[in-house]
C-alpha cells in the first residue's frame, strides 16, 4: 500500500498563515528578485524532468553563463558572469551556494506561467518537501482559464494542494476581485505560494491542511492538481497513492465537491494510468460520484504524458499515462 497524502503530516491541520511565518528571511529578498527579473524580461519555461536531464547531460551544458542558466536550468555559474544585484539578493536570502570548484548555484528556480513569475524548487526535486512546477502547471493553468466564466464577482477560490500556487493565482488573476485560499500539507510550498501570490498582487491566505475538508468555509471555485505518479520514494508532491497513482485524485474530488457553494465548481487537472485500455481513475469517479446534486465533465487533455516513466517497474502493467481535466458543478443544496 502507498501512503496517502494525509499520512505525511508536517504541522497540525487547519493552521492559517503559519507557513508564511516560517520563512520571513527569504520573503522580501525573493519578492525583490521577482521584481528584478520581471524588469529584465525574464521568461524561462520549465521543461519536464526528463527533458531537463537530457539537456543538462550535454557536454556544453555543464556550466551556465546567464540568469536563465542559474535560475531556470539550475546550472552552476561563475559569479562574474552574473548580475551583481541577483547575486546579492540570493546571498541575502541564503539561497546562493558557493561550490568547492568556485562556481555558484541557486537554491531556487523561477519560471513563467501565463505571464506570471513563480518561485519553486530547484532541479532536481529530490527532497520530500520539494515544490514542483513543470509542463503540467501550464496545462493546469490553461484548463482553468477555459472554465472561469459565470463565477460570482467576489468569488471565493481555494487552491488545494497548491504547491507553488499556480492554479489559484492564475484563477484569481484572470477572474479579478476574487479572494484566494492556498492550502497545502507542506509549509515550504505555502511559503513560496504566498510569495508568488503577493508578487501577483492577489489577496490571499494560507492554510496548512491534510485534506480539503480541513479547510474552513465553502468556495465558489476549487482548483487542484493532485500528485498522480507511482513514486517509490513516496514524496508528497509526487506520489498519488493506489489506483496506479490515482487515489488522491479520487479522494480529493469526493472531499472537495462537498465544500462547493451552490453553483460552485471544482476543477482538477491530473494524470491517470490507462491499464488494459481502461482509465482506472475515470472508472472510479464514475462509480463514486453522487447521483444527485452535481454534474461533471471529464475530458482527456493529453493522451500520452511522461512516457519515460513506463520504463520503470511500478508501471509494468500500464499502457500509458494521460492528462485529464475534471469539472464538477454543484447544482443544488446539499442534503
Amino acid at each position: 500500500m502507498h501512503l496517502t497524502y494525509a499520512d505525511r503530516q508536517y504541522f497540525p491541520i487547519g493552521d492559517t498563515n503559519r507557513a508564511t511565518d516560517t520563512d520571513t528571511g527569504q520573503r522580501e529578498p525573493l519578492l525583490a528578485l521577482l521584481s528584478l527579473l520581471r524588469s529584465q524580461g525574464y521568461d524561462f519555461i520549465a521543461p519536464t524532468p526528463a527533458s531537463q536531464s537530457r539537456v543538462l547531460s550535454r557536454p556544453q551544458r555543464q556550466v551556465g553563463t546567464t540568469l536563465y542558466d542559474l535560475l531556470g536550468w539550475s546550472l552552476p555559474c561563475r559569479r562574474d558572469d552574473l548580475s551583481p544585484d541577483v547575486v546579492a539578493i540570493l546571498g541575502k536570502a541564503g539561497l546562493l551556494e558557493q561550490r568547492p570548484d568556485g562556481l555558484v548555484s541557486a537554491g531556487i528556480r523561477v519560471s513563467n506561467v501565463f505571464d506570471q513569475l513563480f518561485v519553486h524548487s530547484r532541479y532536481p526535486t529530490r527532497a520530500q518537501d520539494s515544490v514542483f512546477l513543470g509542463p503540467d502547471s501550464y496545462r493546469f493553468a490553461d484548463y482553468i482559464s477555459r472554465n472561469l466564466s459565470g463565477l460570482t464577482d467576489a468569488a471565493r477560490i481555494l487552491d488545494y494542494g497548491a504547491g507553488a500556487g499556480v492554479g489559484g493565482i492564475v484563477a484569481a488573476s484572470l477572474h479579478g476581485g476574487a479572494t484566494l485560499t492556498l492550502a497545502d500539507i507542506n509549509p515550504k510550498a505555502l511559503a513560496l505560494a504566498s510569495i508568488n501570490a503577493t508578487f501577483a498582487a492577489i489577496d490571499h491566505r494560507t492554510v496548512l491542511a491534510n485534506t480539503p475538508k480541513d479547510v474552513d468555509g465553502d468556495f465558489d471555485l476549487i482548483v487542484t492538481h493532485p500528485p498522480f505518479m507511482i513514486d517509490p520514494d513516496r514524496r508528497a508532491y509526487r506520489d498519488g497513492g493506489d489506483l496506479y497513482g490515482g487515489k488522491l485524485s479520487l479522494d480529493w474530488t469526493l472531499e472537495a465537491i462537498r465544500k462547493l457553494a451552490p453553483g460552485g465548481r471544482f476543477l482538477m487537472h491530473t494524470g491517470v494510468s490507462i491499464v488494459d485500455g481502461r482509465d482506472v481513475v475515470r472508472d472510479a469517479i464514475d462509480r463514486a460520484m453522487p447521483s444527485v446534486g452535481y454534474r461533471y465533465d471529464y475530458r482527456v487533455l493529453d493522451p500520452d504524458i511522461f512516457g519515460d516513466e513506463l520504463d520503470k517497474e511500478p508501471y509494468a502493467g500500464v499502457d500509458r499515462i494521460a492528462a485529464i481535466g475534471l469539472c464538477v458543478q454543484r447544482t443544488e443544496e446539499r442534503t
